[in-house]
């Protein structure tokens, strides 16, 4: 393990996504039924940062001729032992015949390859979204926000996974760990941040356990002895100082975690930095910390250059990329599956696009519109999904463009939400819709994602729990809470009435809401600090919660 900083935060902007009544909480489901307690599971973001060259990772066999001779005379990958490169030597001669690139045999265990072999590695092929933005800046944006490049109307200053783990993860009281960790990179994504809880995910740095966090600069050391109440100042000084106290609450779990007895890794991992980000979050996870998602970083994919290092000589950039992705796989799910800890957990590839189908005059390749994606686990039904591109659908017509999608991403991550993690379809909806097509995503799950024997039962869904056991029908958070309470309902229901009583039985406040928009506010800003007991009712249902005015 490489002695630099472990964990630190890279910068006070990425700090104030941490204040822990902002962190929402988690669907606990109950175990009364099969694969109903998912608790326990935890998604394993890979995003290959610049655009993956899809077509030089997976090759087509079936239009081989044309992919070399015509496409790619410079930079094809040449196929010299057919039976150990092809992904499945079953599909030999069809429309699912792919040959791996070698560097994706690359690990102890044959990588990727020996992954599919084992039955743990699905091929998602032509992944992407309707309307391709070939921006990097604008396609990761789409792809962080939920968006389908035909409009915002999903909200463009919100994150998918932010507003999913803001609903899905609701029920518990504040954590004292953050629900998403991210590595490799120094700046928070995008997707993590929610439409109203906007610390949703820490983002750490390093290997090296030690001096993980001190204090956040700005306060002098201390935070000031009063704070004024219901002025804007105050509430934005008050959330400074909670951040400041959050981050070191985080810090403590997540030292507590790494350090912990047991915690070690069980495997030699390869010297690279994305092999050490993942090898630190296989020690987090065997720790017992309980963070939900984790997103590790590995860049250098925008292979406009040198993609290759000379002509017929596949050694270059793209090839050491795709040997670093497939040994620290490889490391790290074997890692994980010394022990039961990999039984709950599934990770995946993604990266904001793919590449032309035709070569550049640089040995490389431009920005294209689709990539395949890998998802991978225990978990995860080995095998591929969807058939070959067309290559004859690039032309210069359209610029070499191969445009059909066959798996747009948000049903990727629609089936993983709900198979694995037990979302119920609100939840997908509120993470992200079509908007185009007026359509949920939830009805358009890649269904062989996820073994049967692993598979969220559907009558898991709406099985939710809050802290105490009980079973809840509605999210309050955040708690504590400074000004507004929000309000989201666990079932289908439009309306909820409320009524706010002190301890001492005195009424507050009392209203209702409309929650057809999937959410209500309650303004809290002039309560006095202090607990409050709220009842709600809605239609045949009623709940109690306790709330805390900070």
């Amino acid at each position: 393990m490489k002695r630099r900083s472990f964990v630190k935060l890279t910068a006070s902007a990425s700090a104030l996504g941490l204040f822990p009544s902002e962190l929402g909480a988690a669907l606990k489901l109950a175990n009364t039924t099969l694969n109903c307690d998912v608790s326990n599971r935890k998604l394993v973001l890979i995003e290959l940062k610049g655009g993956n060259d899809g077509l030089n990772t997976l090759i087509p066999y079936n239009n081989y001729g044309y992919y070399a001779g015509t496409l790619r005379p410079d930079i094809h990958i040449p196929v010299t032992n057919y039976n150990n490169l092809a992904v499945d030597i079953s599909n030999s001669g069809s429309n699912q015949d792919l040959v791996f690139n070698p560097a994706l045999l690359s690990g102890a265990n044959a990588g990727f390859k020996g992954l599919y072999q084992s039955g743990m590695l699905r091929v998602l092929q032509s992944v992407g979204y309707p309307s391709a933005n070939k921006s990097h800046f604008a396609s990761i944006d789409l792809w962080a926000t939920g968006n389908d490049g035909n409009s915002w109307a999903n909200g463009k200053d919100s994150g998918w996974l932010g507003r999913f783990m803001e609903q899905a993860y609701s029920s518990l009281l504040p954590t004292n760990f953050p629900l998403g960790i991210q590595l490799g990179s120094s700046n928070t994504w995008l997707g993590f941040h929610a439409e109203h809880e906007h610390g949703m995910a820490l983002n750490i740095e390093g290997q090296n356990s030690e001096n993980f966090y001190t204090v956040l600069s700005g306060l002098a050391g201390q935070a000031p002895n009063s704070i004024p109440q219901g002025t804007h100042y105050g509430s934005e000084l008050q959330y400074i100082v909670d951040t400041d106290s959050a981050a070191n609450t985080y810090a403590e779990a997540i030292e507590h975690s790494f350090n912990a007895k047991g915690s070690e890794n069980l495997v030699s991992y390869p010297d690279t930095d994305l092999a050490d980000q993942l090898k630190t979050v296989a020690r987090l996870i065997r720790g017992g910390i309980e963070t939900k998602i984790y997103m590790v970083t590995i860049g250098g994919f925008d292979t406009h250059n040198a993609q290759n290092q000379a002509s017929g000589d596949i050694d270059g950039r793209h090839t050491e990329l795709l040997t670093q992705l497939s040994s620290a796989v490889d490391a790290f799910m074997a890692d994980i599956n010394t022990d039961s800890i990999g039984d709950d957990v599934v990770g995946l590839t993604f990266s904001e696009f793919g590449r032309k189908a035709m070569q550049n005059g640089n040995l490389g390749t431009d920005h294209g519109e689709i990539a395949p994606m890998f998802v991978f686990g225990k978990a995860v039904q080995g095998g591929v999904s969807g058939i070959n591109v067309d290559l004859t659908e690039a032309t210069s017509n359209n610029n070499w463009q191969i445009k059909t999608v066959q798996h747009d991403y948000r049903q990727v991550f629609a089936t993983l939400m709900q198979d694995f993690l037990g979302a119920e379809n609100t939840i997908i909806d509120n993470a992200f819709f079509d908007q185009t097509n007026n359509e949920s995503f939830s009805d358009k799950k890649i269904h062989e994602i996820i073994k049967a024997s692993h598979s969220v039962d559907a009558n898991c869904y709406s099985l939710k729990k809050d802290a105490s056991g009980l079973q809840t029908f509605w999210a309050t958070y955040p708690n504590p809470v400074y000004d507004k309470l929000f309000i989201n309902p666990l079932i289908a229901n439009s309306q909820v009435a409320f009524a706010f009583h002190q301890t001492n039985g005195k009424l507050v406040k009392s209203g209702s809401l409309d929650l057809e928009h999937g959410y209500g506010t309650v303004d809290m800003t002039s309560f006095p600090k202090g607990i409050y007991i709220v009842t709600l009712h809605g239609q045949e249902i009623s709940e109690t919660k306790k709330i805390i005015k900070a």
